[in-house]
């Protein structure tokens, strides 16, 4: 069985991470999909999705790595093209990637215990 489904979420801004793990398995669990895969993918070129325990210390830990990666105090040669100053949005998103896969087991997403379901948002624009 195929299916699919949009899910819309508004953020706060550049550095907002977003659990959405509850709002998946309800679209999984809508659809009664026993076994197989949930593939997600954010439409979009500076937001991304991965896997992470959301707890506050391990969220700044991530935004802090990502800040080292791509700081914003460099010049980006894609805002000298563009003007609009998110270069560094463009490539934390790619690092981090705009796509997750994860199992189903019995209509349950298969997550470790600490493990979670997030969008982060890395725009410089809401």
């Amino acid at each position: 069985m195929l299916a699919s489904a949009d899910l819309f979420h508004t953020t706060r801004g550049e550095g907002d991470i977003v659990d959405i793990t509850g709002k998946v398995q309800n679209i999984v669990s809508s659809f009664g999909i026993k076994n197989g895969i949930c593939h997600l993918f954010v439409i979009g070129s500076t937001a991304a999705l991965t896997t992470i325990e959301y707890e506050p210390g391990v969220l700044k830990d991530l935004s802090r790595a990502l800040s080292v990666c791509a700081p914003s105090d460099i010049r980006y040669d894609h805002d000298s093209r563009w003007g609009d100053g998110n270069g560094r949005s463009h490539v934390k998103a790619a690092m981090m990637g705009p796509s997750l896969t994860v199992p189903l087991r019995e209509g349950t997403l298969v997550l470790g215990t600490w493990q979670q379901i997030v969008l982060l948002e890395l725009d410089i624009r809401s």
